[in-house]
């Protein structure tokens, strides 16, 4: 039979669909992952990657790989693009909110280097021993733990042009169990903490809504939204999806427009940051449709459903596109890095959490989920401890992603230094090393490195 169009994309997107409502069923009716809040799309995603290696679905891994790309370059443009409403703005702000928000954004810029020197000195490691791994392969620890799975894929894709073979595929695996650790290590350690006493307020009973992720039939509703265009003219959705391409449109002119005025090697990589060019492109669109008296069509509510339909899908296509034959080609010097990062990332954001001034427990949780997955899985954790966010530690998140920019971008230039720069790994771990001091040093300057709050708990 002859079909007359291609249907792979959205067959792909189909499946993507299934693996997700199958992931949600199981999280609605399995009390085991209800207890360690695994969200749908890594549900979804292990269970896809599961049916793809079987042969139950069949889909290539580059239409995953560039699903993954594109969802992950529009979840921050369509963060760039959100307008934060008249309360959203008075709520932030305060010496004891700033104070959190660095702190978190301090303790990345700790974790990041130990995530990094230890890939760093393992690859040095395996290689003497006789493997011949690629020379950035254990800086995937920071880019998979910390940066997330966009941010590895991205990296990935270029390092492939640079020789690395497979270079994604390791990458995505860096990410994924990233996520594990988030949830299998960051719930225990909320749930010891409140077991301990260490919560800022009384705790109450996470709500059944909550555990099974599904809105029961008799529970209040939140809005999704606001309707700023009328119907009969065009749907709201339609109008915010539009704004979203708009920017990727222009944000592609631009990428294209400054690789083609630099050498090509550079020019690629440039490709790996669309999404945070993406991001700033967004918020002078935003910026100007504001300015111009349009800003109340951008409604924030619709913009944040945009980001969290972009993050749930990208978390299902990085899943699912791991090849789990390169990953066991070198299934051993991943295990080493992967445990000992994540291990060492917990006892450096434990033993920083217990000194600092106060929320102890609650800033410590949503910055450890955040540095193994993402700001959601922290925000998971976080909800954990702050069941209804009555504490300004979510606020807090908001902000730290704007601190964080710094180390965080840096990261992403470092850990391409020996491609781009011809650095050795020992050069840049040394400048990593840099970077821990200086957050050290910070961390002591604004005297949020005190003495151990629970040394006789």
């Amino acid at each position: 039979m002859i079909i007359p169009f291609p249907f792979e994309p959205l067959l792909a997107f189909g499946w993507l669909g299934v693996m997700l409502l199958i992931g949600i069923f199981l999280r609605a009716k399995i009390p085991f992952i209800q207890r360690f809040l695994f969200p749908s799309c890594l549900l979804g995603g292990l269970l896809g990657l599961a049916s793809l290696h079987l042969g139950i679905v069949k889909i290539e891994t580059s239409l995953l790989e560039t699903f993954a790309y594109h969802f992950f370059n529009i979840s921050f443009i369509s963060v760039g693009l959100t307008v934060r409403t008249p309360e959203e703005k008075a709520a932030y702000g305060g010496k004891e909110m700033f104070r959190g928000s660095l702190w978190m954004a301090l303790v990345e810029g700790i974790t990041i280097p130990v995530q990094a020197l230890t890939g760093g000195l393992f690859i040095i490691l395996f290689n003497y021993l006789g493997y011949d791994l690629f020379k950035t392969f254990g800086f995937f620890a920071p880019l998979g733990f910390t940066e997330g799975p966009g941010q590895a894929l991205s990296i990935g894709k270029v390092w492939e042009n640079f020789g690395f073979e497979h270079a994604a595929t390791i990458g995505l695996t860096f990410a994924t169990v990233g996520f594990l650790f988030a949830f299998f290590v960051g719930v225990p350690l909320a749930n010891w903490g409140i077991k301990k006493g260490r919560t800022e307020l009384p705790q109450k009973a996470l709500p059944k809504d909550f555990l099974s992720g599904v809105i029961s039939k008799d529970s209040p509703r939140e809005s999704a939204g606001t309707l700023t265009m009328h119907s009969a003219n065009v749907e709201t959705m339609a109008f915010q999806l539009s704004l979203v391409g708009l920017v990727y449109l222009l944000t592609y002119g631009l990428v294209s427009a400054i690789g083609s005025l630099l050498q090509p090697e550079l020019a690629t990589t440039l490709w790996g940051f669309f999404f945070f060019l993406g991001m700033l492109v967004a918020q002078v669109v935003r910026a100007i449709v504001v300015k111009i008296g349009y800003g109340h069509l951008v409604d924030g509510g619709v913009q944040r459903r945009i980001t969290g339909l972009s993050v749930d899908f990208l978390i299902l296509s990085t899943v699912m596109a791991v090849q789990l034959v390169i990953v066991w080609q070198f299934v051993l010097p991943i295990s080493v890095i992967c445990a000992v990062s994540g291990l060492l990332t917990t006892i450096v954001v434990v033993y920083l959490g217990n000194r600092i001034w106060s929320l102890n427990l609650e800033r410590t949780v949503a910055i450890f989920g955040t540095v193994t997955g993402t700001v959601s899985s922290g925000l998971l954790l976080l909800r954990i401890v702050d069941p209804e966010f009555r504490t300004s530690t979510a606020m807090e998140m908001g902000y730290m992603t704007i601190f964080a920019a710094i180390p965080v971008l840096g990261t992403m230039l470092l850990v391409s230094a020996p491609v781009l720069w011809g650095w050795t790994i020992e050069l840049t771990m040394l400048v990593f090393v840099g970077m821990m001091v200086v957050s050290v040093a910070l961390l002591i300057i604004f005297k949020m490195l005190g003495k151990n709050r629970y040394k006789s708990a």
